[in-house]
């Protein structure tokens, strides 16, 4: 398994722009021996012009690393009711992602509806060599296993995978251990990682579906009393589970980029398995 450092570690919380310089990330992850680059639109989306999308990627492959997702459009993380509109016009994040050298595209399923245009989408891509991914994520299509393992079954495109992301399945109740992985891995495009510790009384609060609000600490990856990380990591090593395991915590309230890049990859590859 290969790290991958998503922009997100040096996000603002508005989730659209960056705390520091793009270069300044990539020479941080280099540095630090990650394999890769997450994108967002924080850094370079839909309406970042084609020419800056390109030095981004000259700046990657330059520092030796890759991009290995793209999230071309801010309404996606943002999770908001626009999220999913991008499936009604992907040529524009196909455009992003080919700018940058990438072919794995992050979306968002909202509604019932989103289904048939995520299968459409998914033939778009196809066409260009690409794919489409979602991650397990609150108020979605795949807030729990048995309906993200529906929706990817009525999609039904070898090219429409998953972003396995233990965090947002422990919020909505679900199991996110070696069973789960073992039902997702025929979808398994990428994973996430993040920590929370639920807490009635936490300072941070999420809408499910499922369960309703849930209250929560951001947690840092290493801290005990969240996701069992030890556990996750096992089960990825015994799916043989190859790809990207992307840092994708939101770490603005809790510690700087650097130190958070540092103290993640060490506890990360303590674990075994990841390089």
């Amino acid at each position: 398994m290969k790290l991958s450092l998503s922009v997100r570690i040096a996000e603002a919380p508005c989730k659209t722009k960056l705390n520091v310089p793009f270069r300044d990330l990539v020479q941080l992850a280099a540095e630090l021996g990650y394999g890769a680059i997450c994108m967002r639109a924080s850094a370079g989306g839909i309406g970042t012009p084609r020419g800056e999308l390109e030095w981004m990627r000259g700046e990657v492959e330059r520092a030796g690393l890759r991009v290995s997702m793209v999230t071309a459009d801010s309404d996606v993380p943002l999770n908001n009711e626009l999220g999913p509109d991008s499936l009604k016009n992907i040529g524009p994040s196909l455009d992003v992602a080919e700018a940058l050298g990438c072919d794995l595209i992050r979306i968002c399923l909202k509604n019932e509806a989103d289904i048939e245009h995520a299968g459409r989408a998914a033939d778009e891509a196809a066409q260009r060599g690409m794919r489409l991914a979602h991650q397990c994520h609150t108020t979605t299509l795949f807030e729990t296993v048995d309906r993200s393992l529906e929706v990817l079954d009525r999609i039904g495109r070898s090219n429409f995978g998953l972003i396995y992301e233990p965090a947002n399945l422990m919020l909505c109740g679900q199991p996110n251990g070696l069973e789960t992985l073992r039902r997702f891995q025929p979808y398994l495009m990428n994973v996430y990682v993040q920590n929370h510790r639920i807490d009635p009384a936490g300072p941070v609060e999420l809408k499910t579906w499922c369960l309703g609000v849930r209250r929560f600490h951001h947690i840092p990856i290493w801290e005990p009393g969240g996701v069992d990380f030890p556990e996750v990591i096992a089960a990825l090593q015994q799916i043989g589970y190859e790809g990207c395991v992307t840092i994708h915590q939101a770490y603005a309230e809790l510690m700087g980029p650097r130190e958070a890049a540092v103290r993640t990859a060490d506890y990360l590859r303590s674990l075994g398995g990841i390089e």
